[in-house]
């Protein structure tokens, strides 16, 4: 979704206020694609600071299908989108200075709002996701889902020199 930012930058400086729909479907990046399964409309206001420099705030709300990372079943990550950006428009990426964000969602005189929020997004994503907190994962042998049952598979993973030990516990069970 374009929004057209010609009012905001023009001689008169009107804000442009706008609520559109969120129109990705799925969030693509190079380990996978991730469905969307709910969305908010987005609000967007749109304000002159000076010269060419804009103030931009959104938010919504985004559920994201996200697999676990231990056994890889689905989870629902719910993403708060509520930000403001301070872009400048005459400066280039290669010149911005710290308290100036980066502007690759404005071409021209439009705000791309999917590229926006592809990169708040991107900002909020967890960097482990777990389906619960004492998630047992999979087996390396079978790849049996541990929270759904046990398997019969040997653990061997250990360490071969540890086998003493292991046959001690493997007799006395009780122990």
């Amino acid at each position: 979704m374009l929004i057209n930012l010609s009012d905001v930058l023009s001689e008169q400086h009107k804000p442009v206020e706008a609520t559109v729909p969120f129109e990705m479907e799925a969030i693509k990046l190079k380990s996978g694609s991730f469905p969307i399964i709910s969305k908010e409309p987005v609000h967007l206001v749109v304000t002159h600071v000076k010269d060419k420099e804009v103030q931009i705030q959104a938010d919504s709300k985004v559920g994201i299908k996200i697999p676990c990372d231990r056994c890889a079943e689905d989870v629902r990550e719910e993403f708060v989108l509520d930000f403001v950006k301070h872009v400048d428009l005459n400066v280039s990426d290669a010149d911005l200075r710290e308290d100036l964000d980066e502007s690759n969602f404005i071409v021209g005189y439009h705000l791309d709002v999917d590229k926006l929020l592809f990169n708040e997004i991107l900002i909020g994503w967890p960097t482990k996701v777990l389906c619960s907190e004492d998630c047992k994962g999979i087996c390396s042998v079978c790849g049996q889902n541990l929270n759904q049952g046990t398997c019969d598979c040997e653990d061997t993973g250990a360490d071969p020199r540890m086998s003493v030990v292991r046959d001690l516990f493997k007799n006395f069970k009780e122990v």
